[in-house]
């Protein structure tokens, strides 16, 4: 298993940094490389919501099925998928810090499957890359207040 954790302080409140990250419809307006988002659920938030996320990575896109397992407001979101030979499980987690809220991302790689196996620690630095990244572009979204739809 690889663990990798993104952490970053946002100068939001929490009920916003918060529906940003649970809501795929508000993450994916937050996050520029997210190109669609397909739900597969009825439930469109909250455990048992499944959707379809395709995004730009490494200059392709490249879509992954995602389930909610657990969900708990302002506080955590866990989001897993099958994928690539692996299982990709990442929660995250607000919390206050001073007068600001801390974002932690922590996303865990499960390997089963001998290629998955030699290929996810070798690519470990991408995926550190790509999550602070998303978690940047959060940071800027909720730190520059709603944006009106064109």
């Amino acid at each position: 298993m690889t663990r990798t954790t993104v952490t970053r302080s946002i100068d939001a409140p929490i009920e916003v940094v918060f529906d940003t990250i649970s809501d795929i419809r508000n993450y994916s307006k937050a996050v520029p490389d997210i190109t669609n988002v397909e739900f597969l659920s009825e439930t469109q938030s909250g455990v048992g919501t499944r959707f379809r996320e395709t995004r730009v990575m490494r200059g392709r896109e490249s879509s992954t099925v995602l389930e909610v397992t657990d969900f708990v407001d302002d506080e955590r979101i866990r989001l897993v998928a099958d994928s690539h030979g692996a299982i990709w499980d990442s929660e995250f987690t607000v919390r206050q810090h001073g007068g600001a809220t801390e974002l932690i991302l922590t996303m865990d790689a499960r390997p089963h499957g001998l290629m998955a196996r030699l290929t996810i620690p070798a690519t470990r630095g991408l995926v550190q890359k790509a999550l602070e990244q998303d978690l940047d572009a959060v940071k800027r979204w909720c730190e520059e207040g709603p944006r009106q739809e064109a």
